[in-house]
């Protein structure tokens, strides 16, 4: 090969060893017999407790974007386990998780956890830590004899409807000018500050006319 001008010599990398950079998966079917068996495994080491783990609250997620949606959140509030008559110290050792940063911005949220946490304490049956020490609030034995571990989600969280439902329009809806309703509520919105100003002089000047009766 003969080399014309200032050119690059020729460096063209066609040995890369792709196959070493190949992620592969053939372990797919041990990989989902193991995890299978590790789910086994972990209920009877954790039995009667629920497979799902600790009861978490319902959360509403980040940003405008998605705070429509309901999800599983960290821990319950303080305030949250105070509402449903559960101490704080208590709460951990039932199952119930809690967090300690996290707090009630509405109303709302808060009957929403409390409602969750009174569900879980009726269908909730203690069992003593030691065999024949019943302790003040553990089950009596026909609950004992007759728990069945949860296998499935604990309360899971169901997403509140978002809209109302479809129905027909009624006349008296018809007649109303919904964009004429907005107009004279930004209209009253903007000239709420001359209008008080209105008033008030011509509450002064009424004052003024009856002093000067006199």
């Amino acid at each position: 090969m003969v080399l014309k001008h200032n050119n690059q010599l020729p460096n063209q990398h066609f040995r890369k060893q792709w196959d070493r950079r190949v992620k592969t998966w053939f372990d797919q079917a041990g990989r989902k017999k193991s995890r299978r068996v590790a789910r086994i495994q972990k209920a009877a080491r954790i039995a009667p407790r629920p497979v799902d783990g600790l009861l978490r609250p319902a959360v509403r997620c980040p940003t405008l974007r998605y705070n429509m949606k309901l999800r599983s959140g960290r821990g319950f509030t303080f305030e949250e386990l105070k509402e449903a008559g559960i101490r704080t110290k208590e709460a951990r050792t039932i199952g119930i998780a809690v967090d300690h940063r996290r707090r009630n911005n509405s109303q709302e949220s808060l009957e929403l956890n409390v409602q969750r946490l009174k569900a879980y304490k009726a269908k909730l049956i203690v069992f003593p830590r030691k065999a024949g020490k019943a302790k003040k609030g553990d089950a009596e034995a026909a609950e004992l004899a007759s728990a069945v571990q949860l296998r499935g989600g604990l309360l899971p969280v169901e997403q509140v409807a978002a809209a109302p439902e479809a129905r027909a329009i009624s006349a008296d809806e018809k007649k109303v000018n919904a964009f004429m309703q907005l107009r004279y509520a930004r209209s009253a919105a903007r000239t709420l500050g001359a209008r008080e100003k209105r008033a008030r002089d011509k509450a002064e000047e009424e004052a003024n006319k009856v002093s000067c009766s006199f």
